[in-house]
């Protein structure tokens, strides 16, 4: 009996673990997406790279699982998220990472929680409960203060991208979470990486590419799509499947936390003490929404990773 009862227990503090994994994989973008930058990658060839190995490894997944893939308006779909929704937020994303710390635009991007519940209330008219209003308005207190402008290495534009990145992730959260989830996570997330890898293979056609000049860039692209990509998104759908997408979401929090350790660590960025007053504000908004029983508080869909 006793054998019985702590199984579950160990299940679920495996999973606890696995999500945490999962956004420190995530929370490591900023820094492969730097370090690839500094070895002469830019955005167009960094993230066709990120998402055609990412996307090919799934693909490779897939075949080995014989996997099929969706068909007629749902294949349609996915390519569209791929390549207008998923392609207009990580561009802007990462073109941030080129006018701001990677922590900074990490805390930034986080504050799409408050902009999904605005979201619902505007387009979907949903009713926001006292708690969900709270949220949003700490979300929005905390991005403002998040973006000082007088910290060293912050520009208008870098701040500027990183909401507007916030605001496109919103936008594409609530869309594939319609979409995503009739295929499943495997497919969904293999069709919409592709489809990406596609697009900015076509940019870096048109612009002439741009690829990393040493090891440690090539280095930071692998990293890029398969611990930051591959593993993330693996690593999410694990742990959700042994704690629930409301867990999931608050555990998700490790994402922006270590974005801001890693850029302290390895690429000596430093948050100012109002940016971190901020950042805790948007953190706390994403742990009050996630906890919150409205539509849509699995804030993180089928076959989506942030940035």
């Amino acid at each position: 009996m006793e054998q019985r009862a702590v199984a579950p227990v160990m299940n679920r503090t495996a999973g606890f673990l696995i999500v945490a994994l999962s956004g420190a994989c995530f929370g490591a973008l900023g820094l492969f997406g730097r370090l690839a930058y500094a070895a002469g990658a830019d955005v167009s060839t960094l993230l066709f790279l990120r998402f055609t190995l990412a996307g090919s490894v799934l693909g490779a997944v897939m075949v080995a699982m014989r996997q099929p893939l969706p068909r007629g308006r749902l294949l349609v779909s996915l390519i569209l998220l791929g390549a207008v929704g998923y392609v207009s937020e990580a561009g802007v994303y990462f073109a941030a990472l080129q006018h701001a710390p990677a922590g900074l635009v990490a805390l930034l991007l986080y504050s799409f929680p408050a902009l999904v519940a605005l979201l619902q209330v505007f387009v979907f008219r949903e009713k926001l409960g006292r708690i969900k209003w709270v949220a949003v308005v700490l979300a929005l207190c905390g991005t403002g203060l998040t973006a000082d402008l007088s910290q060293g290495g912050v520009t208008p534009l870098g701040v500027t991208l990183g909401v507007l990145s916030a605001l496109l992730y919103a936008v594409y959260v609530v869309t594939s979470a319609r979409v995503a989830g009739r295929a499943g996570p495997l497919v969904s997330s293999t069709v919409i990486l592709m489809s990406a890898g596609l697009v900015f293979g076509l940019a870096t056609l048109v612009r002439g590419p741009s690829f990393p000049t040493t090891t440690p860039g090539w280095a930071a692209v692998v990293g890029l799509s398969l611990i930051s990509t591959v593993a993330a998104v693996f690593l999410f759908f694990l742990g959700m499947a042994r704690i629930g997408p409301v867990n999931t979401s608050l555990v998700s929090n490790m994402e922006p936390l270590t974005a801001v350790v890693l850029s302290a660590l390895f690429l000596n960025e430093r948050l100012s003490l109002r940016q971190g007053f901020g950042g805790v504000l948007i953190l706390t908004a994403a742990v009050l929404l996630a906890r919150s029983d409205v539509p849509g508080q699995n804030l993180k869909p089928e076959g989506a990773d942030t940035a």
